[in-house]
């Protein structure tokens, strides 16, 4: 039995700089606090607790739970402006790791809706609750319409909470996938009452968009896909589905733990990948328990 590794796979360049600098910090301070889970993984989180990274939520903060002077680290997906008011308030010190991308979007839809208000209106096509459509729709002061699909943005429409007679900024979640992005843009610009009145913002990440592409490919050239990535991992299930649809012999698990020998024959070939949170060195370990099977 054969065993690769997608060498596209692991952190994005959003998720290696916030774990990067939660390690170099670390360093220097033994423990700290990160707002919300730094790494939709939890093999990851796990070691980085291990290491002293304390994780807290938004209600823990408020609820004064840190002492004055700490070090609160605002994770990639970003946070909206009334989370740094609140730390500020507490008396933290803010280590701001929110990716870059994510930080030209929050910049990007302030500025359509300042000048697009009170006749503009936004719509973000990501996960509801979502981190960082969380610190999107917090940039405009709630002031956006979230859709997760196809349907939820032809129900808002019916509905009324978008008016298509009305100037409409779209915006995408970094991690969602680009085709389902693109098929709901085309929907939409069918129902406007004029293509002027529509601005399409292109903002899902290009690494993201690249590894959709080379994913499906990495999936249909193998016998079987091993799809390694956290419960939590919005972008993980949106990476695995796509695994799903190339490859029928599709199955994701956290860890080692999860792995069933029943899955493979003696002379499959093997594809071990996983999502923008999954770490490399554990698609190494998974590759290897896979390995010592046969």
């Amino acid at each position: 039995m054969r065993v690769e590794i997608d060498p596209n796979s692991g952190f994005c360049a959003g998720v290696i700089r916030a774990i990067n600098g939660a390690e170099g910090l670390l360093a220097e301070k033994k423990s700290f606090y990160s707002l919300g889970a730094i790494v939709h993984n939890e093999a990851e989180l796990s070691r980085l607790h291990e290491k002293g990274l304390v994780t807290i939520t938004l209600d823990d903060l408020a609820a004064g739970e840190l002492l004055p002077g700490s070090s609160l680290l605002i994770r990639a997906h970003g946070e909206p402006p009334a989370t740094y008011e609140l730390a500020r308030s507490k008396g933290c010190e803010v280590v701001d790791f929110t990716c870059p991308v994510v930080l030209h979007i929050q910049k990007t839809i302030r500025e359509a809706w300042e000048s697009r208000r009170p006749a503009g209106q936004i719509i973000i096509f990501g996960k509801i609750g979502h981190a960082e459509v969380l610190g999107l729709v917090g940039q405009v002061d709630g002031n956006a319409v979230v859709v997760e699909n196809l349907s939820q943005l032809e129900a808002c429409i019916e509905s009324g909470a978008i008016d298509c007679s009305r100037h409409v900024d779209i915006f995408s979640q970094t991690t969602k996938s680009p085709v389902e992005y693109a098929e709901l843009c085309v929907s939409l610009s069918r129902r406007m009452a004029s293509q002027d009145l529509l601005d399409v913002h292109n903002t899902i990440c290009r690494q993201v968009a690249g590894r959709h592409r080379e994913l499906g490919e990495f999936a249909m050239a193998h016998d079987v896909i091993v799809f390694v990535s956290g419960k939590a991992s919005s972008n993980g299930r949106v990476l695995f589905d796509l695994c799903s649809k190339m490859n029928s012999r599709s199955y994701q698990v956290g860890d080692v733990a999860e792995v069933r020998e029943e899955w493979f024959r003696a002379d499959d070939n093997v594809g071990v990948c996983g999502a923008t949170s999954t770490p490399k060195w554990l698609l190494e370990k998974v590759a290897d328990y896979i390995k010592n099977l046969h």
